[in-house]
């Protein structure tokens, strides 16, 4: 097991790790609409949404792994309502790779985010 860090991304509020990599997957911890300095991207669903995947760029890239190389997403949003603006902005990301996923709405995420993602990926 390799614990996955980097200063690219926000760090850790918690007792976790931003990855783990075993064998020759990569587990992401959710990503929330952090800057890597840990402040709240201001806006809506759209620019968290591109912040989040800022985030997942940079702990895929710190695992030695990429957007290309997931298999399995999970999105967690805090209003189905909002599905589309996802789905549009995620399609920016994953447009001719396109991993497994699940979408979920829930009551709240941590800091008030409106959008998390989590990621498995496989590492080069």
């Amino acid at each position: 097991m390799k614990i996955v860090q980097t200063n690219q991304a926000p760090a850790a509020i918690g007792p976790y790790s931003q990855g783990m990599v075993v064998n020759n997957l990569f587990f992401s911890s959710g990503q929330i609409p952090l800057t890597a300095e840990g402040t709240m991207i201001q806006g809506g669903i759209k620019e968290q949404t591109h912040q989040v995947f800022q985030n997942l760029k940079a702990v895929l890239s710190a695992a030695g792994a990429s957007l290309d190389t997931v298999v399995k997403a999970t999105v967690f949003i805090k209003n189905m309502d909002e599905f589309a603006a996802v789905n549009e902005v995620y399609g920016e990301y994953f447009s001719a790779h396109k991993p497994a996923r699940s979408c979920v709405e829930v009551a709240r995420l941590p800091k008030d985010a409106l959008i998390e993602i989590e990621v498995v990926a496989l590492v080069k």
